[in-house]
């Protein structure tokens, strides 16, 4: 049971945190056949991120778990390293573990995250970011996060690489299923930045 069940979270920020975490999701690990089908069910409107999820949901509706996992593991993996290396550490600076991921602990611990046991993962992986936001909106992590400090985080840890990120995802060789989540990913990034460019007084 999660500490959002408790907390009265706007329509509108719930579905941005769903789609946060549905990011953070397809990013931490292949999709199984019920994350496929429930993507294949996706349907979008004709804004720019509706149009790239029904793309990804037409894409998710021909693709095998097998098939996903070669991809994931092709992208992210590999041998000794994947074609994307998925940190904001990297993206910044070029080098794993630097100044970035200090940066994002210290910020972590004053927000109350703390990594699962299980995750070996640096912190300031895409898919650790997505899922932080979506928890900080709903107040997975206490009581949901302010807009003034969702805006903060996404402006230290998020804005300065995402897109970027979500680009190379776009338009990797290996991308196909992801190729599709790259562009709504994007997409995304886009609409969330110039949300919070809107909040500025």
């Amino acid at each position: 049971m999660t500490a959002a069940l408790h907390h009265d979270v706007a329509p509108e920020d719930r579905l941005r945190a769903d789609l946060y975490n549905y990011l953070g999701l397809m990013l931490s690990a292949p999709p199984d056949q019920m994350l496929l089908d429930q993507t294949a069910a996706l349907s979008g409107d004709d804004s720019d991120l509706g149009r790239a999820i029904t793309s990804l949901a037409r894409v998710a509706k021909v693709t095998k778990p097998a098939k996903a996992r070669s991809e994931f593991n092709a992208l992210f993996i590999g041998l000794g390293r994947g074609e994307l290396l998925p940190y904001a550490s990297y993206y910044l600076t070029g080098f794993l573990n630097e100044k970035p991921l200090a940066r994002l602990r210290g910020d972590m611990a004053a927000l109350g995250i703390v990594r699962a046991k299980n995750v070996f993962e640096p912190e300031d992986n895409i898919a650790s970011l997505m899922e932080m936001m979506g928890g900080m909106i709903v107040g997975r992590f206490g009581p949901p996060a302010g807009l003034d400090r969702q805006k903060t985080f996404f402006a230290t840890h998020v804005a300065p690489w995402a897109a970027h990120f979500f680009s190379d995802l776009e338009g990797a060789k290996t991308s196909v299923l992801y190729a599709s989540l790259g562009t709504a990913g994007r997409a995304f990034m886009e609409i969330e930045r110039e949300a919070f460019r809107l909040t500025a007084a």
